[in-house]
Order: structure tokens, then C-alpha cells, then sequence
């Protein structure tokens, strides 16, 4: 059976194949999953650089102010040293105190205090209001420490301007060391917005000036409940105290959200620098970059899969297609028997390697079918060669023997390793299954249908491999011979000395029952 082989080595191709044509789209698939990682890691290490160039932008400006405003403070001290300063009138005061300071960006006021808190002199040149400012951490916090040097508040709302900001102090001392006041500088809280406003941080963007010991002075976007809030307690600001200078991703504590944050010191002060950026702000662009590349990579990977699968369907379709013509090619379509073709086949392969053991071959022919079919019609003709296919498959019992219909109302069985006895044994069972084939509906009974057998032998130790068409031919005789003799009967015929050992059994005649 060639074709069928052929078909059945053809399947494991057909199975690679479509194993390569679903893996061809999942390497796809990992191999964009793996593009898109990356451009998520660029996005990040994008998103992870603006920060620190933003944060070395705020803390540079702020620092360089902070710097201006504090030399600021110290030229006013020194101001204030000068001989008859404090009977100068006040726009001669004014102008001998605050001619060596400098105007800092979002710079509120530079003012002084005296000894007790109430203010004495400021650098707007205008009447100076009456006020306390005692009770202000800036003034506590110098009176109370003669080496504090320069300190940055908490955020106030300021008495005289109704303005958010901040101070920078420094103590004035007496000559004899004791404390005489307070210098102050403010600075906007609107400074941080107006140093930022071109800056797109996203919806969870941030930028923040905070203390040391974690108050948070300055937030832009500004949030009015983060001013002067303590994170001294919270991971992520303990972290950015422990590390310094750095960046990492962490989940906010007043909102939640996840974020990347960027930290610096602001020069020599002691104030740190942050911006933070939403995670979800960094990776927003390359989501809309991932849902388009990795959709389309899902549609074409699915579709290639969905292929390959159908494809594989077909071919298997196609196989099974064709293993059913093939099998259909070697079965008769009435009796369901191999047909000629299978039989000359087998013939041909028992005959080329005839091994050590006889084997035999019955042709087998029902009697009068020709007078069946003209008494009792086609149909009933066609009953008969069924139920005769059925006796027959009965007759033999094992696998290697072989029953096929070789034309007409001829039917064949080849019989490996059997010798002559065997062989009529096997043809008696022949006559008895026929003797038992009716056919009611036509009026046939049992023991009205007979067949003849014609019967040869290859026995073992012949010299050479036996000729199939000399075989046959012998078997053809035999059966001539059994029709001649009245039919219903099984004859052997004797062995040729070209095709068949001498030793062959002489014709025998079997009766039927």
C-alpha cells in the first residue's frame, strides 16, 4: 500500500508547518513585546532625564536668588553699623541701609525689626505701618539662638501685603553681642509658578521646595494644604534625606499616585529640590504607541495563526481526502472487499518472498450468476455477491489472509503459510457459507446458491520466486476444471515444473455438501 504511506509520512510535515506558521507569529509577538519594553525604558529614561534637568534648572535659579538676597541681609547689618544710622530721618535711613541690596526676582520686601519684634525700617519707601512680628518663627528662632545664621521660614501670609511667602532672616546683634532685631527677606510663593509656568509637568506633575526637617515650603502646581505640611515622617522624604541626589519611583503619600522623583540640594542651603512626574504622564505617549503597535501585532499574529490553522485543516481534509481515494481505489464499492488491484498487489509481494511456508490461493466463482440475474434481477444479483463477500470474510480467521473480489462474481482469497490441506479446509467453508446465502425478498433460499473453486499451491522449497500470473493461471485452470466437472465443487491444480515445487498435492475433488 504505497499511497497510503505516502500520505500517512506527509502528515508530520503538514503538523510542522502549521507548528511553524502559529510559532511564526508568537516569535512576532515577543519580538514587538520586547520592542515595546524598550521603548518603555526609553520613555522612562526620557522622562527621568527632563526631571533632572528641570530640578538643576530650579535649583540653580532659586539657589543663585537665595544667594542674592542673603548678601542682601548681610549688607543691611552691615548698613546698620554705620555711625549716626539710627538718627538719620527715615528716608536718609532708607536710603543708607538698603542703597547696597540687591532686587531678586518675586522679592517681596527686605525689612528690619527691632529687639522686641515691631518693624523699623523697610526697602519700599513707603510710611512704615505699625506692627509685631514677635511671634513669627523667622524672629523666635534668631532671638533665641545667636548662631543660627541665615534661616528660611515656613510659608506666611504677610501682615503688610496679604501675599504668600517665605523669609529669610539673619540676627543683628548689639556691640556687646546681645540681641538687637531681625533682617528680613521675602520671597513669593508665587515663584516656583512664575519660574515654572512654561514647564508641562503633566496632570501629576510637581515641583517642591522643602526644608530639612521635611516641611514642605513651595508646591507648584500650588495646593494650598501642602503648604508648610510635615513629611518628616513619610518613607519616600527619609529616603531622599538618606540618598540625596538621585531619582526613584515611589507612590506619593498625599494622593497616592505612583511617580518618578528627581532630588537635589539647593546649593549650600537647607533646602531640597523635587520634581516628580506621574508614571502614568511617562508612559501615556508610549501607551499610545504599544496599544497601535501591539494591536497590530495581535491582528497579524492572530490572523497568521488563525491561517496556518485553517491551512493545516485543509491539508489534513486534503490527506484524509486523499487517503479515502486511496483506500476506495483498492476496495470493490459493492461488497466493501479489497479489490483486483490490492489483490494483485499482495499476490505480487506473498509470490516475491515466498520464505519457508507454503501458501495457497482460491479463485472462487458463484454458479449460474448469470442465471441469477436474468430470473431475480440485478439487485438480487448484487444480494447475492454481498452475502457471498460476507461468507467468505467468515470462512477465514486470520489477519494475514486476504478475500477479494477480483470481477464480476469472482472472487479471490489468498491464504500465507497454508499447504493444500489448510487450504481445502477453508474451501469447504466456502461451499458451506454459500450453501447458506438467501436472498428473501427475491424468492432465492438457502442451498439455491453453489460456487466453484479452483485451488493452487506454492509449497516451500521452491527454488527461485514463484511467477504471480503462473499462480493464477493455475488457480484459473482449476476452477475451469471444477466448472467442467458440474461445479459446485473445489479442484487443485497440479504444479508446473517452471513455477512450482514437484511436490505439489495432486487435484483433488471436494463435493459439496
Amino acid at each position: 500500500m504505497l499511497l497510503p504511506r505516502c500520505l500517512a509520512g506527509g502528515l508530520p510535515s503538514t503538523r510542522v508547518w502549521v507548528l511553524l506558521g502559529i510559532l511564526a507569529p508568537l516569535g512576532m509577538l515577543v519580538l514587538s513585546g520586547g520592542m515595546l519594553m524598550q521603548l518603555r525604558q526609553e520613555a522612562w529614561d526620557k522622562a527621568e532625564q527632563s526631571a533632572q534637568n528641570l530640578l538643576r534648572l530650579v535649583e540653580n535659579d532659586i539657589g543663585r536668588n537665595i544667594e542674592i538676597l542673603d548678601l542682601s541681609l548681610q549688607a543691611v547689618i552691615e548698613n546698620l553699623r554705620l555711625p549716626g544710622i539710627a538718627q538719620a530721618n527715615p528716608d536718609m535711613r532708607r536710603h543708607l541701609l538698603f542703597h547696597r541690596t540687591s532686587t531678586a526676582r518675586d522679592l517681596g520686601m527686605i525689612v528690619v525689626l527691632d529687639e522686641h519684634g515691631d518693624l523699623v525700617a523697610d526697602s519700599l519707601g513707603r510710611p512704615l505701618p505699625r506692627g509685631n512680628f514677635a511671634d513669627r518663627d523667622y524672629f523666635r528662632i534668631q532671638r533665641d539662638r545667636s548662631d543660627t545664621g541665615l534661616y528660611i521660614s515656613q510659608a506666611f501670609r504677610s501682615r503688610l501685603s496679604g501675599v504668600d511667602m517665605i523669609g529669610l532672616s539673619r540676627r543683628i546683634d548689639k556691640p556687646d553681642g546681645s540681641f538687637g532685631g531681625v533682617v528680613l527677606a521675602t520671597l513669593k510663593l508665587s515663584y516656583l509658578a512664575t519660574l515654572l509656568d512654561s514647564v508641562d509637568l503633566g496632570g501629576d506633575g510637581a515641583v517642591s521646595l522643602l526644608r530639612r526637617d521635611g516641611i514642605r515650603l513651595m508646591r507648584h502646581p500650588f495646593v494650598q494644604s501642602d503648604i508648610n505640611a510635615s513629611l518628616a515622617s513619610s518613607e519616600n522624604f527619609n529616603r531622599v534625606l538618606r540618598e540625596r541626589q538621585g531619582g526613584f519611583t515611589a507612590v506619593g503619600i498625599r494622593d497616592g499616585v505612583r511617580r518618578y522623583y528627581a532630588f537635589r540640594p539647593v546649593g549650600d542651603t537647607p533646602l531640597i529640590a523635587t520634581v516628580a512626574r506621574g508614571a502614568d504622564d511617562v508612559e501615556a505617549e508610549w501607551r499610545g504607541k504599544a496599544v497601535v503597535i501591539g494591536g497590530t501585532m495581535l491582528l497579524l499574529g492572530g490572523l497568521t495563526a488563525g491561517l496556518a490553522v485553517l491551512f493545516g485543516r485543509e491539508l489534513r481534509r486534503r490527506a484524509a481526502i486523499e487517503d479515502t481515494l486511496a483506500r476506495l481505489s483498492l476496495t470493490d464499492g459493492l461488497t466493501g472487499l479489497p479489490n483486483r488491484r490490492r489483490f494483485d498487489t499482495d499476490l505480487a509481494g506473498v509470490c516475491d518472498h515466498p520464505g519457508a511456508a507454503p501458501f495457497a490461493l482460491l479463485l472462487v466463482d458463484a454458479d449460474h450468476f448469470k442465471r441469477i440475474n436474468d430470473r431475480h434481477g440485478h439487485a438480487a444479483g448484487d444480494a447475492v455477491l454481498k452475502g457471498l463477500a460476507r461468507g467468505l470474510s467468515a470462512a477465514v480467521h486470520r489477519p494475514e489472509d486476504l478475500v477479494c473480489r477480483v470481477g464480476g462474481e469472482e472472487f479471490a482469497v489468498l491464504l500465507p503459510a497454508t499447504d493444500a490441506a489448510g487450504a481445502f479446509r477453508v474451501a469447504e467453508r466456502i461451499h458451506q457459507a454459500a450453501a447458506g446465502v438467501a436472498v428473501a425478498s427475491a424468492g432465492i433460499a438457502a442451498g439455491s446458491v453453489t460456487v466453484s473453486v479452483g485451488m493452487a499451491v506454492a509449497p516451500p522449497g521452491a527454488s527461485g520466486s514463484v511467477a504471480p500470473e503462473a499462480l493464477y493461471a493455475q488457480a484459473d485452470a482449476a476452477l475451469y476444471e471444477a466448472k467442467a466437472a458440474g461445479r459446485n465443487r473445489t479442484r487443485c491444480a497440479p504444479p508446473t515444473a517452471d513455477a512450482l515445487p514437484r511436490q505439489a498435492p495432486q487435484i483433488r475433488l471436494v463435493e459439496a455438501p
